[in-house]
């Protein structure tokens, strides 16, 4: 299967948010090391929309780890994978910031990630919580059109 452009922006975007939240680094950094280690050839338009991913899930990841908690039944945060956790974080900012990419699209990348990157237990964790996200986040919609 070849990887779209989205895609390595999203894996890109992915192996950022490991760097920014295992390893301590600044997003720039982060983000510099991904493009310069593993994808130099990269079009800038993978970068700029790996950029804005990993940048909108760092600076919205306490907003949307309450979501996360929230459909995550009997899970503690802490008690997740870092890259789930990561996964869900990176599928919540597009779902929420996105409008013009279908939720489903979403959610289908996301568990491309999870297949690429976790297990396949958290492929099932993951798309069951970024379901109940999803639902949640286009009540919330519903709501407000009404």
């Amino acid at each position: 299967m070849t990887r779209t452009p989205r895609r390595q922006s999203r894996e890109a975007a992915l192996q950022a948010l490991y760097f920014w939240e295992v390893g301590g680094s600044a997003p720039d950094e982060a983000l510099e090391h991904v493009f310069d280690e593993h994808l130099p050839e990269a079009p800038e338009s993978v970068r700029v929309f790996a950029e804005r991913l990993m940048r909108g899930a760092v600076a919205e990841h306490q907003q949307i780890d309450g979501l996360i908690q929230r459909q995550a039944n009997h899970w503690r945060l802490e008690r997740l994978a870092v890259v789930d956790k990561l996964i869900l974080r990176l599928a919540v900012w597009e779902l929420q910031h996105h409008p013009e990419t279908p939720p489903a699209v979403v959610v289908n990348e996301a568990l491309e990630l999870a297949r690429t990157f976790s297990t396949d237990e958290s492929v099932k964790f993951v798309n069951g919580v970024l379901d109940g996200i999803r639902r949640t986040l286009a009540d919330t919609v519903q709501e407000s059109k009404e």
